[in-house]
C-alpha cells in the first residue's frame, strides 16, 4: 500500500528490533528530574482499542519529540509489538515476572519508530499472568523511574488488581470506550474498580480500609452501593479520612476517549459516560475525544506501522492527532508547574 503524506516518526531500521539506546543527541540537562509523565489507558473490555490508541498517541508524541516508551501489560494477549512494527521482541515484561531480569529498564526495545521504544509482553507464562506483591511494587517503581519523558501504559482487558494499579500509575488516565453496550458496561465496571482501588490505597485508617474493600462486592450486606454512600460511611467512621475521601475523589480525573465512532449518537456516548461519572462516582471526567471508524486503521495494522506514520491524512489519524496534543499540554503544564493533572 502507497504510503500518503508524510511524516517524521522515523523509518525502519535494518537488522529487526535491538534493546534501545539512548540516542546520542539527548543530554542529561533534558532529563525530566521529576520522572516520566505517565499515561495509562484502559477500559475493561478487550477489543475496543486500548492498544492501537496506546501504539498511535505513543508515536505521536515521539513525533512531537518527546522520548516515549510504549509498554504492553497484557502478558496474556500482547499485541503492542505487532502495531509498532516490532514481529520478534528480543527481551519481554515476562522475563520481569519470571525472574530472568531485574532491572525494567533493560526490556526497553528499539522501534521502527524515532524517540519511540517498547517494552514487549510476549512469551508470557499463563500461570503467572501478572506479578504480585513486591513484585508488582518493583515493576511499578520501575515504570516510573525509566529514563523516559513519557510512559504509555497499554493496560489489559478485566479488573484484575494488577490492570488496575497500572492505571492507577498514571498521571493521565484514559478510559476507552467502544460504542457497544458491551464496552459501556465492562467501563463502569472497570472505573469503579479503579474507583474502589485508588480510595482504599488512598485512606490510613484500617478499619476504614477494611470497609472499601467490603463494599468491592456491590452486593455487600451494609446495603452500600454508591460512592456517596460509601463517603457518608467514612465520615461516621473518620473525619480525617473522610477529607482525605474528598480530596482523592477530586483528584481522579479520567479522560474518555470513544474509538471506532460511526455516528452522532457514538459521538455523544462520550458526554454521556462523562455525566454518569460526575453523577454517580463524583469524578471531573474530562471526553478528550473519539476516532472515527476507518478502514485504514487495518490498513496500517497489516503493514505492522502506526496509523499516523502510515496514513497521517485519514480521518482516524487526524483525531488521534488531536488527542495526542491534548497529553502534550498536560505533559507541558507539569513540566511548568510541576503539578500533575
Amino acid at each position: 500500500m502507497p504510503r500518503t503524506g508524510t511524516s517524521s516518526c522515523g523509518s525502519s531500521r535494518p537488522g529487526g528490533p535491538r534493546l534501545f539506546r539512548e540516542r546520542p543527541n539527548q543530554s542529561p540537562s533534558q532529563r525530566r528530574a521529576r520522572g516520566p509523565y505517565v499515561v495509562a489507558l484502559g477500559g475493561g473490555k478487550g477489543g475496543v482499542g486500548k492498544t492501537f490508541l496506546a501504539a498511535n498517541l505513543a508515536a505521536e508524541l515521539a513525533r512531537l519529540g518527546y522520548r516515549v516508551a510504549a509498554v504492553d501489560t497484557d502478558l496474556e494477549g500482547a499485541n503492542l509489538h505487532t502495531w509498532l512494527g516490532v514481529p520478534r521482541p528480543a527481551a519481554s515484561l515476562a522475563d520481569f515476572v519470571a525472574g530472568r531480569e531485574a532491572d525494567v529498564a533493560k526490556l526497553l526495545l528499539e522501534t521502527p519508530v524515532e524517540n519511540l521504544a517498547l517494552i514487549a509482553a510476549t512469551g508470557g507464562n499463563l500461570t503467572a499472568a501478572h506479578p504480585e506483591g513486591p513484585l508488582r511494587a518493583q515493576l511499578l517503581q520501575g515504570l516510573r523511574g525509566l529514563d523516559r519523558d513519557v510512559v504509555v501504559i497499554d493496560c489489559g482487558a478485566g479488573v484484575h488488581p494488577a490492570v488496575i494499579d497500572y492505571f492507577l500509575l498514571g498521571d493521565d488516565g484514559l478510559l476507552v470506550l467502544h460504542p457497544e453496550p458491551t464496552s459501556l458496561e465492562n467501563a463502569y465496571s472497570f472505573l469503579r474498580a479503579v474507583f474502589y482501588r485508588r480510595m482504599h490505597l488512598a485512606m490510613l485508617n484500617h478499619q476504614v480500609q477494611d470497609r472499601i474493600a467490603e463494599c468491592m462486592d456491590q452486593l455487600n450486606e451494609r446495603g452500600i452501593r454508591t460512592p456517596q454512600d460509601l463517603l457518608r460511611e467514612v465520615q461516621r467512621m473518620d473525619s480525617e479520612d473522610a477529607r482525605r475521601f474528598v480530596e482523592t475523589m477530586r483528584a481522579m480525573r479520567p479522560r474518555v476517549v470513544v474509538n471506532e465512532v460511526a455516528s452522532a449518537d457514538d459521538v455523544r456516548l462520550g458526554f454521556a459516560v462523562k455525566n454518569v461519572c460526575r453523577t454517580y462516582f463524583g469524578l471531573d471526567a474530562e471526553y478528550a475525544g473519539y476516532v472515527n471508524r476507518d478502514e485504514a486503521v487495518r490498513r496500517s495494522l497489516q503493514q505492522r506501522r502506526p496509523l499516523i506514520d502510515v496514513e497521517p491524512r485519514s480521518d482516524a489519524a487526524v483525531y488521534l492527532k488531536r488527542i495526542a496534543r491534548k497529553l502534550a499540554e498536560a505533559i507541558g503544564a507539569r513540566e511548568t508547574t510541576g503539578v500533575r493533572r
